[in-house]
């Protein structure tokens, strides 16, 4: 049985990620309030700047998640982050999934720092040149200074840390189906290899201002906190090796597999209880049995 993943409401979010819905709302509208009370953008101090500008702080890498360009902006992001976060941080625990919401946002600027390097060393290079010691770059609306230039480069949003959370959760629950704009139903697993094929694809022909490599990024930095995370708890093993189940005789190829679809079955019953009446509705017994499993996804 598939389950049917739906959002639940807001009464049941655990601590963390009702804590990010907040802070991200008070950035938002704080961001509306400098610039229209206060003439000031607020972006311009906190969102991610190129690392080679003048306006670059380190701690932008942290800030910039706060900071959206837009209503729609902040709209997506969060509602993903409710969608998803919820059963991911219910599973994990919200020490877990701070660490892991925090690994792949940054890791999202990281990557975002690294492709703006490569374009100004390659792209804009035909386009530079220097007067008096003084580099400038020449644009279609006439000539700039460089370090002008570069200040224009500002990553804002947690779409890095997002897609992260998306990639999670194909990865712990791949079955589970997820509806897209509530009406087409899709497995979690190929929900997220299409999404992070579309990034990919996008990032290297599209030319809007989207982050397209930081989202991928978010999902790369994302999928090797996980493996590290399986590897040092449940140590590497070949995935032809199964272990042995106790001091008894080992598991046959039948039973084995009985047993992983026993427990497939199980996991997405659990799945649909938690979409009917939320996280609170499962007993003790079942919320260790879905973290069991999502240690062993």
């Amino acid at each position: 049985m598939d389950t049917q993943f739906r959002p639940q409401g807001f009464s049941i979010l655990p601590t963390v990620v009702k804590n990010l819905l907040i802070i991200n709302g008070i950035f938002f509208l704080a961001t509306i309030a400098g610039d229209y009370v206060w003439r000031i953008d607020l972006a311009q101090y906190l969102g991610l700047h190129y690392i080679g500008a003048s306006d670059f702080r380190p701690y932008q890498f942290v800030t910039y998640m706060f900071m959206h360009g837009s209503f729609a902006h902040i709209f997506f992001n969060m509602f993903a982050l409710w969608m998803f976060g919820n059963t991911l941080e219910n599973a994990w625990g919200p020490k877990r999934f701070l660490i892991f919401y925090f690994v792949c946002g940054i890791g999202a600027g990281i990557t975002q720092e690294i492709v703006q390097y490569i374009q100004v060393s390659t792209e804009f290079q035909q386009y530079m040149y220097t007067d008096n010691g003084i580099e400038y770059i020449r644009l279609t609306d006439g000539v700039m200074r460089m370090s002008e230039f570069m200040n224009r480069f500002t990553t804002v949003g947690a779409s890095g840390a997002i897609y992260g959370i998306l990639l999670a959760f194909g990865m712990m629950w791949p079955n589970s189906r997820i509806y897209i704009y509530f009406a087409i139903p899709i497995k979690a697993k190929w929900f997220v290899i299409i999404y992070g094929l579309l990034e990919l694809f996008s990032g290297f022909t599209s030319m809007d201002n989207v982050a397209h490599f930081a989202h991928v990024g978010g999902m790369v930095f994302g999928l090797l906190l996980i493996l590290y995370w399986r590897n040092k708890e449940n140590g590497w093993t070949p995935r032809f090796k199964r272990p042995k189940q106790g001091f008894g005789r080992p598991k046959s190829d039948e039973e084995y597999n009985r047993q992983n679809f026993d427990d497939d079955r199980r996991t997405d019953e659990i799945l649909e209880k938690i979409s009917k009446g939320g996280y609170d509705s499962l007993t003790r017994e079942e919320k260790e049995f879905l973290f069991k499993q999502s240690k062993k996804n």
